[in-house]
């Protein structure tokens, strides 16, 4: 997978295609919470298999740490070791940025991944948009 830092109009339409699929569709999420305010103010980024979007997540920096958000692959895609390099992707734009802690609200069914790269638990489990997630934290 080939993942691009989104600078142009079609590629932010096309990330926020793939976050449509995986969020709204498959998840059930509420449009309106899928896109929200934070999006305008956000770092975006979309993985390509070969030309077909097929991957996208969002980057957007507060207080002393960058806060990966809206991380997803299309179903067909999953499996393929696509989440761990949006997560290195997104990691390393955030040292770019010059901070050195990322924080990310993980769904409960995906927080074995985030610990085997290296995130930890820092709360108890709390709802976001009907989804069980915890908040974890990275030094890096």
């Amino acid at each position: 997978m080939k993942i691009k830092k989104v600078e142009s109009q079609q590629e932010l339409e096309q990330a926020y295609n793939v976050r449509m699929v995986v969020f709204v569709d498959e998840q059930q999420v509420s449009p309106e919470e899928e896109m929200d305010e934070h999006d305008a103010h956000s770092i975006h980024f979309v993985g390509y298999e070969g030309t077909e979007p097929i991957a996208a997540s969002r980057l957007r920096f507060v207080d002393t740490y960058g806060k990966l958000e809206r991380i997803c692959i299309l179903k067909e895609h999953r499996g393929k070791s696509f989440g761990r390099q949006m997560i290195e992707t997104m990691e390393k734009e955030i040292v770019a940025q010059g901070y050195k802690k990322a924080k990310l609200n993980g769904q409960i069914q995906a927080e074995n991944f985030y610990k085997k790269l290296g995130y930890q638990t820092v709360s108890d489990e709390f709802m976001d948009a009907g989804i069980p997630h915890v908040t974890m934290v990275k030094e890096l």
